[in-house]
């Protein structure tokens, strides 16, 4: 009787600790550590990425640190003009690297058109800046799938001019990939919320990167954080494709 009673002992005292094992509540530090991990991590602190997005190519070099993020645009001449941004300034050079004037206004909005798309190229890496807030919603099911829900905002210092945008990730429990993307601006045309639906995942030298169906919700009652319900249930407005193409990744060794 005894040994049957260590046995029953032994059994519930192990099986606690496994449900608790199993049940670890992870927190949204964890969950975007985990993502940017099983996208690439590391590499992108250390890499040379350049693509081709609607009719204009993009360049990135990063290294300890250190960034250049660049946009090159052909003009109806075949003449080139090149935004850059950097951890120092903005600027726009033509091919032959002269400095091309711009009005303080028109800089800061070539200045955040190029961050936005170099940003979204490689999310879910960034995430981890200093001026990024990250809160855990409750987890989620979008067709049939669950999903962690982590909630980022910004803080005004370090974040950017456009440090009052919202965004909320849906984050696979499984795999720890973000497969959708909810967020809203505040811009000088407007303000709105959009969503994305990735597809087409690729690892290139390590990188992951996807493209996205951009949606827009028609009702401007419904919330940020519910768009993913408002998706599910085929209410949202499919506005365009966000495709890079012609993506290259060059890996630097230090």
């Amino acid at each position: 009787m005894k040994q049957i009673l260590v046995v029953i002992i032994f059994i519930v005292t192990f099986g606690c600790k496994s449900d608790k094992k199993a049940q670890k509540i992870l927190t949204a530090n964890e969950i975007i550590n985990k993502s940017i991990e099983v996208s690439g991590g590391n590499k992108f602190k250390n890499s040379k990425i350049n693509f081709d997005f609607r009719d204009r190519m993009y360049f990135s070099h990063r290294n300890k640190g250190e960034f250049t993020l660049a946009r090159i645009m052909v003009d109806q001449n075949n003449d080139s003009i090149i935004d850059i941004l950097s951890n120092n300034d903005f600027e726009r050079k033509t091919k032959n690297n002269e400095n091309v004037f711009v009005e303080d206004s028109m800089a800061g909005k070539y200045r955040v058109s190029v961050n936005s798309v170099h940003y979204f190229s490689t999310l879910p890496y960034g995430l981890n800046d200093k001026a990024v807030n990250k809160t855990l919603l409750k987890s989620e099911q979008i067709k049939g799938k669950d999903y962690y829900k982590v909630k980022v905002t910004f803080n005004q210092e370090g974040g950017g001019e456009d440090y009052e945008d919202v965004f909320v990730y849906w984050i696979d429990r499984e795999l720890f990939k973000v497969n959708y993307i909810a967020y809203s601006y505040n811009e000088e045309d407007g303000v709105g919320m959009r969503f994305r639906e990735a597809y087409n995942e690729r690892y290139i030298n390590g990188l992951r990167f996807v493209d996205y169906n951009n949606y827009k919700a028609e009702d401007a009652s419904i919330q940020l954080e519910n768009l993913g319900k408002t998706f599910e249930a085929n209410q949202l407005k499919l506005l365009s494709k966000i495709e890079l193409k012609n993506v290259n990744v060059d890996l630097i060794n230090n």
